[in-house]
This record gives structure tokens, sequence and C-alpha cells, in this order.
């Protein structure tokens, strides 16, 4: 396993890292997603483990809770041997305290993250959504004091609009707080838009992209193809509502150009997927989800091996798209792309 630094900062984590969104699953979103219980996530994590995949992702609305009360259980009795990412910030009930990131919410949601994973720190705490109502001074100054007191090692952000990033990061610069060394983002072969503001953002700045559905929201499993119906026990069926808007000529295109190199790599399509990313800029680990012990392992084969240049030319080529104003114009036009080339 490859070991890359988070963003700007010293900590180590590997180039893949587990999205536990499937521990104690519930509801129509994270049930069809999967419903590990205790003792299987505790074998996925023994399979982690022994790849050298130590970091686990998850967060409190992930299941209202449940999946950091499974991952806790998962874990216990080898709290030093892991590291543990949350987030919170989205909604956990009604009340007007129940979302958002204010000082006595972030507070609140900490201790209770901290109960259900069984431990009494946070490896690195994201926040799951910008909160405009709250001034960024309260924010950064809660998460410095949560730092201070041992309660969190390192902090970061999630699905942040890059000015959103960027005046959280400039009010930590001039406040004297930590600064987020990560972002987790959608980023995939059939979702680039990360490379047009984010990528350059965090690549100035040093915030490392922790990527998310590196699998197109499960269409690029290799099991959506033209012409096929979508399998039968494809979750698509019940969560495509939920996640990011795919064309399909577009999503029919990039699959015809990874199943060809499946074919001279002898890799799977996921595999596939998951290795070009692990190529791009500001990429610090992808994480991985799995529902049973095979899909973990066909995931962890995405590592110890690489595409050529060609063959990342041809997925590039297959899956770029045109990038929104105000970058297109100067993309298209050859002596300013000079200028400015793009983040690739």
């Amino acid at each position: 396993m490859e070991y890359r630094n988070l963003g700007k900062s010293g900590l180590k984590v590997p180039v893949l890292s587990f999205g536990a969104g499937t521990f104690g699953g519930s509801g129509p979103l994270f049930g069809a997603w999967g419903t590990t219980d205790a003792t299987e996530a505790r074998r996925l994590v023994d399979i982690c483990l022994e790849a050298g995949v130590n970091l686990f992702d998850t967060a409190d609305v992930y299941s209202a809770g449940a999946s950091e009360e499974v991952l806790g259980q998962a874990i216990r009795g080898r709290r030093p041997d892991v590291l543990i990412s949350t987030k919170m910030s989205l909604p956990m009930g009604d009340g007007p305290a129940d979302a958002g990131s204010s000082r006595s919410r972030l507070i609140r949601a900490t201790e209770d993250a901290l109960r259900r994973l069984g431990t009494d720190y946070i490896d690195l705490l994201q926040l799951h959504a910008f909160d405009a109502a709250t001034p960024v001074e309260e924010v950064l100054s809660t998460l410095d004091g949560l730092v201070s007191s041992g309660k969190v090692r390192y902090v970061g952000a999630s699905n942040f609009a890059g000015w959103e990033l960027m005046k959280s990061l400039a009010a930590a610069e001039r406040g004297g707080h930590p600064r987020y060394v990560a972002h987790q983002v959608y980023y995939s072969l059939v979702g680039r838009d990360y490379e047009w503001e984010l990528m350059p953002l965090g690549a100035d700045q040093g915030v490392g992209a922790l990527v998310w559905s590196p699998l197109g929201w499960g269409r690029l499993t290799g099991k959506v193809r033209r012409g096929v119906a979508l399998p039968q026990q494809s979750r698509l069926h019940q969560t495509a509502e939920f996640g990011p808007p795919v064309d399909d000529e577009k999503l029919f295109s990039i699959v015809d150009v990874l199943d060809a190199l499946a074919e001279e790599t002898g890799k799977s399509v996921p595999q596939i997927a998951i290795s070009w990313l692990l190529g791009r800029p500001t990429v610090s680990s992808v994480i991985i989800g799995a529902r049973n012990e095979e899909q973990l392992r066909q995931n962890l084969g995405a590592v110890g091996w690489s595409l050529n240049r060609e063959q990342i030319a041809r997925l590039d080529a297959a899956s770029t798209a045109t990038a929104p104003y105000p970058y297109f114009p100067y993309r298209r036009q050859d002596a300013f792309a000079r200028l400015n080339p793009p983040p690739v």
C-alpha cells in the first residue's frame, strides 16, 4: 500500500481508504448501500488492515449514527492501528440546533461522535457542508478548541464550493487557527467537475482530496453498459435520484474504453477507474466501499500497478467535458491556454 501526506499536513494516509457508509445501513439511501453489522464489519476491517488500509471514513448522518457505532465496535481493541475520519454539520434532527456548524452544535456533535465511536479522539474531523449562517471565525475557533483539547487531530471540509473553502482557509490564516488539510469531494471518470476550480485551489493551498464515490455512484462497476438492462441487484434502482447526475451516452462511451482497457490489462473495470483517479493531482486517498468481502478485495486490486500514458490519455479523452464559465474561454484558445493550463 502506498501512503501519501494528507494535503500539506504531516498525516500519512493510504491511497485507498474505506468508507463505512454501508455499516449499520438503514433507510432508503443507506439501507440500499449496505446493512453490515458489527461482526461483518470487523471482518472487513481485518482485510483492510492486512492490505495496509488503515483510514476509515464515516459520518454522523450515515444511518443516524449507526455507521459510527458499528465502526467503533469493529475497531475495538485496536484503536492505535487505525485512523478515523468522520463528518458533521448535516441535519441530525428537526430542531434548530440539530444542523450546521455553530459552536454549540460542533461541540455537541463531536461529543456524540466520540461516544458512538468508542474513542477519545478523532483523527480527521470534516465539516459535511458549509454553514453560511455561522461566521467562519466561530467555526474555526471552535475547531481550534477541539484540536487543542486533544479530541480532534486534523480538520477538513466536504463538498465545499471554491469560495467557501478559500474563505475558510483565509480566515484560519488570519486567526492562527488550524487549516483544513482535506477536502472530501466527488470525483470520478463520469464526474470531473472537481478539476475546474477545486483541484487548482487544493494544489495551491495544500488541501488534499479524499475522493468519495470513485465509481460514479455505482455506474462504473462494469455492470452498466450500452444496450444492457440495469442489473436487478444494482443499488441504482433505489439510489440514482440521490446521487450526481450522469449523461448516459457519456457514461457508455467511457465504459467502452474501460472495457477495452480491461481486456488489455487483465484488470477489472472498477480497478481501472480507481487507478485513473490515483494518478490525478491533489488526490491523497480514494475512498472505497464494499458490502462484502468479495467487493472489498476486488477494489483493493486497484493498487500495485498503474496504467500507461497512452491508456490514461484514452480515458482522459473519453471522459473530458467542456469547462463551465469562466474557465472554458481560456481553454479553447491556445495563447490563453499556455497562460492558464488545465490542472492535469
